[in-house]
Order: C-alpha cells, then sequence, then structure tokens
C-alpha cells in the first residue's frame, strides 16, 4: 500500500483542480444559502409611488439634464472655418502631446503660406 497510484505530474494537477473547483463550487453554494436565509437583513420597503408618478420623476430629471446640456457654450467659429475642422485641428494638438484646450483658430497668409508654395511645387513637379 505504500506505492503511490501515479506519478503522472498531469494527472495529479488534474486531481488537485478538480478538488479546488467542488470546493469554491461548495462554498458558492454556502454563500448564497447564507443570503438567502440571513435574519439580520431588513425587509424591502416597498415604494408607495404609483408608476406614473416615478415616470414623470424620471422625464423631469432628464429634462434638468437636457437644460443643462444646453447651456454650455459652444465656442465662437470665424466664417469659413466648420466646426469638424476645429475638432480635427484639436485632434492633431492632442495628438502631439498638448492637453490644452483650443479657443481660437484663425487662418493667416492664405496666398503665401509655406504649405500652398510646398503643394503647387509638388503639383508641378508632378507634372513634369
Amino acid at each position: 500500500m505504500g506505492h503511490p497510484v501515479t506519478t503522472n505530474p498531469f494527472i495529479i494537477m488534474m486531481i488537485n483542480m478538480t478538488v479546488v473547483f467542488f470546493v469554491l463550487i461548495a462554498l458558492s453554494g454556502i454563500i448564497h444559502l447564507i443570503h438567502k436565509l440571513d435574519p439580520t437583513k431588513e425587509p424591502e420597503e416597498v415604494s408607495e409611488i404609483p408608476e406614473a408618478d416615478e415616470h414623470a420623476a424620471i422625464i423631469a430629471k432628464l429634462k434638468e439634464q437636457q437644460k443643462a446640456a444646453q447651456v454650455v457654450e459652444t465656442p465662437q467659429v470665424e466664417e469659413g472655418i466648420t466646426p469638424e475642422i476645429i475638432a480635427a485641428i484639436s485632434a492633431a494638438i492632442a495628438a502631439c502631446g498638448f492637453s490644452g484646450q483650443v479657443r481660437a483658430v484663425k487662418i493667416v497668409g492664405r496666398e503665401n503660406s509655406g504649405w500652398r508654395r510646398n503643394a503647387l511645387d509638388n503639383g508641378l513637379r508632378n507634372k513634369v
């Protein structure tokens, strides 16, 4: 009787894991049973508010939240710059690591800007 049943570590691991999971399932069942039979638990209070009043209260809260959301001011946007462009610029600045707030965007020198010259130079090079 002094001989081990097996020396295979995989089988020993499977037996041990099976025992552990059965113990965990048993503990879970005991915990659920204690929660159901708990004598110190206070009884649940029944709400005396009819459903119509409850729905009206929810609707009133939603309307207040909607009014609060409308109070938030939208940033002033110069003519010609759409909110989508402002959002793209803000995202690009945030991607560079700046964590501030973009308050104004201004277009400066459209005719002689470096971006325009670069685009024109590349366009001419591609056509040649």
